[in-house]
């Protein structure tokens, strides 16, 4: 993030706000042929004043917000991610919201489920947009070259950067070329959604913001189609960790990092000690156990320096998906 987004996250207290700032200041992880999202000048959020009006406006009355995304702090990160893109098409300046989870169906048959669909309120086309939030971690040996997609994985091992791209790619991106889709979405809409056009033209954009966790003692360079402003960390085994903590600075201090709140890192105050992250890793730890990702904070010379990790069992990955077949391999 450029420093100016570090100021606009740093004007938010509300967990859920800063989530939502974060959502509108992080890059891809990937850019793709298929357009990417709506960015802030679509949105009505070009300059950093509009912007910060319209954080503080949430801050000021985040009920909306809360309405929006209740149900969903408990459950998956995907559902909580998909809830804070639908309040944002639907309350920013540019966008008007149509619809969200609009399954399509052929016959008896469901063919898939649009995540969201949208227009510009100064353009009728409506635009299906799908998103996914995803934190991979990079494996310096495995399926593939080295910059294959196939070597970045999640941390339960359940699905890979190159099975998710290949999915939204082959699947999910492509359901509006069905007739049935463009009759769902008729339904949908009204005439001044569509325009005067008797048939109706649908626009197609990929969101997927997220983090790259590159090895913390190996080298890898990034996958193929990974942007060039993507966020990074490091991930490590839990043998790893005495190297690593004492190689950081004194006074660092620690934050763990629970779902579905990946997204923003916690404000600065909410930091603590690294030795008593530390003990809590040493107990989650004590017993097979899930990966945990952590942030740190360091002081340098006036300058706050934020870092995230994932921390893995020693026996990490016990499982690695299959990449896609040859055929599809990106």
């Amino acid at each position: 993030m450029r420093e100016d987004d570090h100021r606009l996250l740093a004007r938010c207290h509300h967990p859920l706000v800063r989530d939502l700032a974060w959502l509108v200041l992080t890059p891809d992880l990937i850019a793709t042929p298929w357009p990417g999202r709506p960015g802030r000048p679509a949105l009505g959020l070009e300059d950093d004043r509009r912007l910060t009006a319209f954080l503080d406006e949430q801050e000021a009355h985040p009920q909306a917000l809360e309405r929006r995304v209740s149900g969903t702090i408990e459950g998956r990160m995907g559902h909580y991610h998909e809830r804070l893109w639908q309040f944002l098409l639907d309350a920013a300046p540019a966008t008007r919201l149509l619809a969200s989870n609009l399954r399509i169906h052929q016959g008896k048959r469901t063919l898939g489920e649009l995540d969201l669909l949208y227009r510009r309120r100064d353009d009728p086309t409506p635009i299906h947009l799908e998103v996914a939030i995803k934190f991979y971690l990079g494996l310096a040996s495995g399926p593939g070259n080295a910059r294959d997609q196939a070597r970045w994985i999640g941390p339960g091992g359940a699905d890979s950067l190159a099975t998710k791209r290949e999915h939204l790619d082959r699947h999910q991106l492509r359901l509006t070329e069905w007739d049935e889709t463009r009759q769902t979405i008729q339904l949908h809409t009204h005439p001044r959604d569509i325009g005067p056009a008797p048939a109706i033209l649908i626009q197609r954009q990929l969101a997927m913001p997220g983090v790259l966790f590159y090895p913390w003692r190996a080298s890898l360079p990034a996958p193929h189609e990974a942007t060039t402003n993507h966020l990074r960390g490091h991930w490590l085994p839990w043998r790893d960790w005495r190297r690593l903590r004492d190689s950081l600075p004194r006074h660092t201090c620690a934050a763990w990092l629970a779902k579905p709140h990946w997204l923003a890192l916690p404000r600065d105050e909410a930091f603590v000690p690294l030795r008593e992250l530390e003990a809590r890793l040493a107990q989650h730890f004590s017993r097979p156990a899930s990966p945990v990702q952590i942030a740190l904070l360091q002081r340098s010379r006036g300058d706050v320096i934020h870092r995230r990790l994932f921390v893995v069992d020693d026996d990490w990955p016990r499982l690695i998906p299959l990449p896609p077949h040859p055929r599809q391999v990106f």
